[in-house]
């Protein structure tokens, strides 16, 4: 179907077909919509959750213990079920939004623009646009670790894709900078495969991780967990050789003396995630990282990009309701753009 600018045009278009994006297709489509497309980057559907191996997904949602690629199937099968329309190995390159269209009554006109291998460039038109991007992973430039720039230091998750997905084996002696819930995964994921993992190193008092990813990653497999310390130095020519790690203050300062040094060859970071909204901002749409609504009407967020969540299974309770307020918008503006 083509709109009044002979573009494609779609009731709703959902940046990104990870969970939030496959959960907010499905509730539009239960609430009513029917011209709907998914635009994945990725060649499949599921976003993170294909690497996500491990259970302890489902638990709120489906009240089942799932593995990521499980959670993601049901939602893809859910999906499947409608006549929502995905648009794979595709990135959105920008949105734009003309808030006082020529011709029509009813702003914003919202148009999508997207590239693929297969279809080069291509402009597509909007009622209205879920944002469900997801997150990125803090990398060494973000914590400033001192030393060399040897192979072998990779943040968690791309460890992570290239273990699961990928079959390499990122190395054989690790340690790991944070605690967050990818890195305790990874630590048992590594012990699992052969590696020998030395530590995990968090720089605050507390873990970062659930409880249960620190017992059950780190204190199962009698991994060290270095609470307050951080890594100092990273020391390698080609490939890592060594990390230093040091205690740090109240105020994250390294105290001099005691420094303890891991013979390694690898080190994984998980220092944080950050939500992937640089399109919003491009196009001077504004996330307060709680209201599924932005600062233009008819475009939403939900899941990581709006705020990094600690569960997927609310991910999906907040996608789901993206969704159907995308739906009721969709539904009421009167005029189509």
């Amino acid at each position: 179907m083509k709109s009044k600018n002979n573009l494609p045009e779609y009731d709703l278009i959902v940046v990104g077909g990870g969970p939030a994006g496959l959960a907010a297709a499905y509730g539009a489509w239960q609430d009513g919509l029917r011209k709907i497309l998914i635009i994945e980057r990725d060649a499949e559907l599921g976003g993170i959750l294909n690497q996500c191996i491990h259970n302890g997904f489902g638990l709120h949602y489906f009240k089942e213990d799932l593995t990521g690629p499980e959670y993601a199937q049901r939602f893809i099968k859910m999906l499947g079920s409608t006549g929502a329309e995905v648009f794979l190995d595709a990135m959105v390159l920008e949105i734009i939004v003309d808030k006082d269209p020529p011709g029509h009554k009813n702003p914003p006109y919202i148009e999508v623009h997207a590239t693929s291998k297969a279809t080069g460039y291509t402009v597509l038109q909007a009622k209205s646009v879920v944002l469900a991007m997801g997150c990125r992973e803090r990398a060494r430039g973000a914590v400033g670790i001192a030393g060399t720039r040897p192979a072998g230091v990779l943040t968690a998750g791309a460890a992570q894709r290239y273990v699961n997905i990928e079959g390499y084996m990122v190395g054989r002696r690790a340690v790991i900078l944070g605690s967050g819930d990818v890195g305790l995964i990874m630590a048992r994921r590594m012990t699992l495969e052969g590696a020998k993992v030395l530590a995990c190193v968090e720089i605050m008092p507390k873990p970062g991780g659930l409880a249960r990813n620190v017992v059950q990653c780190l204190n199962d497999y009698d991994i060290p967990l270095y609470l307050s310390h951080t890594v100092t130095e990273i020391r390698g020519n080609k490939r890592v050789e060594q990390v230093v790690v040091s205690q740090v203050d109240e105020n994250r300062r390294a105290i001099p003396g005691g420094e303890i040094v891991f013979d390694c060859d690898t080190l994984l970071l998980s220092v944080g995630l950050i939500p992937e909204n640089e399109l919003a901002g491009a196009a001077g749409i504004e996330l307060d990282g709680k209201n599924i609504e932005t600062s233009v009407p008819g475009v939403f967020a939900c899941g990581n990009t709006l705020h990094v969540h600690d569960l997927v299974d609310n991910v999906t309770a907040e996608a789901l309701r993206a969704g159907a307020a995308a739906a009721a918008y969709a539904a009421n503006i009167g005029e189509k753009v």
